[in-house]
């Protein structure tokens, strides 16, 4: 009966034993929890800034690639804005090519690097303005600009607000009033208005797309009217002034125009009349009527960030085929491309950062003429006014153009 006994007081301890080293783990398992929860919330996690964070984000490969083969790892990338455009112009080559100079693809594999709201561009994205072309050859560009420009833009969610080219769709017209390429138009039209091909704007009118219409992104109100060749019909102009002095052009902090031809010439063998538009004065007058800030524009190949009177002038450089040196310059042509950072809250709204496409160089304002005297008229680097031209300069603007055109406003 002893043995019995003290068997069964063995058995009692060793289970006294094992529930007390039950009970003492399961107390210092929640002693470490507590501990660690403790440590976890007075301990602020790590911050990282916006910039750091941009940084750190993984470029896609193709853009990798551009930055380094041109030894520009490390490329400037400005202050962002409160609203962000990329600028690009004059995509084309020859007469029915449906091939793009490779700075235009390059030009596309850059943005992720950017990173802009919404890319922009001032006409001219297929090569057509010659009769002979058939059909098949129009859609044939166009198709070729969506598999370079479009499917791209839309697989990144980018929107693309644009206005037609004389190369895009001509309104240049002949005997009777008509459109001498009026298939080109209709072919033109026919692309930018199938469901699939939609640029992603917020549109407000786009009973004429894509030849007059007006959309808004981020409180800035944009226009985009057929500056495809010289002439405005009034009929058309009436659409601009009742668009531009509507309440949803008044109530937004900004406004932009876009157009093909610029109002006044900067570049050589564009400095006549039939290539810019016609009565540049009084459509000036109108835009500062209704407090529109920039005209960006194309057409001429030539980047000059210019203003007269109260209007900025963006002449965009060219991505495509044959750039042109600017008026009176010794500088040598070059491709460009633009991005425009818009701050509500500074002054001057806007502010530029240009490269060279082909280098990656940003061009600088004072590399730049400090004006230019075009035919119709002369404007001023964008971050100077006439009171800031020596004597010498404006003597040299009489001279060529007699005092009225030399007038800043």
């Amino acid at each position: 009966m002893n043995q019995t006994l003290n068997k069964i007081l063995r058995k009692w301890r060793f289970l006294c034993f094992l529930a007390l080293g039950l009970i003492f783990s399961i107390c210092i398992a929640c002693t470490n929890l507590d501990s660690r929860k403790t440590t976890t919330e007075n301990t602020p996690p790590p911050v990282v800034s916006p910039d750091k964070a941009q940084e750190e984000e993984v470029l896609p490969p193709q853009t990798v690639a551009i930055l380094e083969s041109a030894g520009k790892k490390d490329l400037y990338n400005p202050p962002r804005g409160d609203v962000r455009l990329t600028v690009i112009s004059d995509l084309n080559a020859a007469y029915g090519s449906t091939d793009y100079d490779p700075e235009v693809d390059k030009g596309i594999n850059l943005l992720p690097f950017w990173k802009p709201d919404m890319l922009v561009c001032s006409g001219d994205m297929v090569a057509g303005q010659k009769p002979t072309l058939t059909p098949k050859q129009i859609r044939a560009m166009w198709n070729a600009f969506d598999q370079h420009v479009g499917a791209p833009l839309r697989e990144a969610k980018l929107p693309y607000g644009f206005t037609v080219g004389n190369h895009d769709a001509s309104s240049a017209v002949g005997i009777g009033n008509k459109f001498l390429f009026k298939q080109e138009r209709d072919l033109a039209s026919e692309y930018w208005n199938k469901t699939e091909h939609n640029p992603g704007v917020e549109f407000i009118d786009r009973n004429e797309f894509p030849f007059y219409y007006t959309f808004k992104h981020k409180d800035i109100f944009f226009m985009a009217w057929d500056g495809s060749s010289s002439k405005i019909p009034p009929e058309k102009l009436a659409w601009v002034e009742k668009a531009l002095a509507s309440p949803e052009a008044q109530n937004a902090k900004m406004r932009v125009l876009l157009g093909h031809l610029p109002l006044y010439a900067v570049a050589v063998g564009r400095n006549k009349p039939s290539e810019v538009m016609e009565n540049a004065d009084q459509l000036r007058a109108m835009l500062e009527k209704y407090k529109v800030h920039t005209y960006i524009s194309g057409h001429h190949h030539a980047y000059y960030p210019a203003r007269k009177g109260k209007l900025q002038l963006l002449h965009m450089g060219i991505l495509g085929s044959g750039p042109r040196p600017l008026i009176d310059s010794k500088l040598p042509p070059s491709k460009a491309i633009t991005v425009i950072d818009i701050n509500f809250d500074d002054s001057k709204l806007t502010t530029y950062t240009t490269y060279d496409i082909k280098t990656l160089n940003l061009i600088k304002y004072e590399q730049l003429p400090r004006f230019l005297t075009g035919h119709n008229g002369m404007v001023v680097r964008r971050d100077l006014e006439w009171k800031d031209l020596t004597e010498e300069e404006k003597a040299t603007c009489h001279t060529k153009l007699g005092e009225k055109l030399c007038l800043e406003s």
